[in-house]
């Protein structure tokens, strides 16, 4: 039985922002998916102990106050979601994350923060990222790759995004999509294709920070793209990002 019909874990978090190493996690969602089993997912709202810019909370609607209100104290929380993803990576399922830098940087940040042991100290993940695959696979399609515009690519339902449980779910949806539809994948190891995506994303980092050298008016993006996959390594102080 290939990798993709059992089944996969998924991560997701929404945040106090857009800095991994910086910023905090709000709410979070570790699921279960597929393998012929109905999807279980689990839920975290947490206090970040930080204010909540206005911007982030019009992305995912929690405010400050509500996160207060709603959220357990976020050191509980981030153990929780470390015990509940270490849990599914020793049943041996591979670990979905859209844009694993994120989402895994974020996390090894806050177990620092909180005085825990990070993931990457306890197990080793194999992780699949829907972004990196879909990037490899189809590297020449035009538009968006943000998960809403890869749900509709491999039409995979997304009723509300930027809902951390349905974004794990769907992140999984893609991924299951994107190999039933490139079954190659299906026939690499799980050891195998982490470690070729590591090697995938590089490249497409570096693709990106050329284009955006090259464009004019955005060549200071340039700077803020950050090589490493499935976590970025941690900045320097006073070294721009990409050196």
């Amino acid at each position: 039985m290939t990798w993709h019909r059992r089944s996969l874990a998924g991560l997701d978090f929404e945040t106090t922002g857009t800095n991994p190493e910086m910023d905090r996690i709000v709410t979070a969602a570790v699921v279960r998916y597929g393998g012929g089993r109905p999807t279980e997912t689990c839920r975290w709202v947490a206090d970040p102990g930080v204010t909540i810019p206005a911007g982030a909370t019009a992305v995912h609607g929690y405010t400050t106050e509500a996160a207060r209100a709603a959220g357990r104290p976020a050191g509980q929380v981030v153990a929780e979601i470390l015990d509940a993803v270490v849990a599914l990576v020793d049943q041996g399922l591979p670990l979905v994350v859209m844009n694993a830098p994120f989402d895994l940087t974020l996390l090894e940040a806050e177990a620092e923060r909180h005085g825990l042991r990070g993931l990457f100290g306890r197990v080793a993940p194999r992780v699949l990222d829907p972004l990196v695959l879909d990037k490899q696979v189809d590297r020449y399609r035009a538009g968006s790759r943000r998960l809403e515009s890869l749900c509709r690519h491999y039409i995979v339902r997304l009723d509300t995004a930027h809902d951390c449980g349905e974004d794990a779910i769907a992140a999984c949806g893609v991924v299951w999509k994107l190999a039933n539809r490139h079954r190659w994948l299906t026939r690499v190891p799980l050891e195998e294709l982490h470690e070729r995506q590591a090697r995938w994303a590089v490249d497409q980092q570096e693709s990106l920070r050329q284009h955006f050298a090259r464009s004019p008016g955005r060549e200071h993006l340039a700077l803020t793209v950050r090589p490493g996959w499935p976590v970025t390594p941690r900045m320097r102080p006073g070294v721009p990002p990409g050196e």
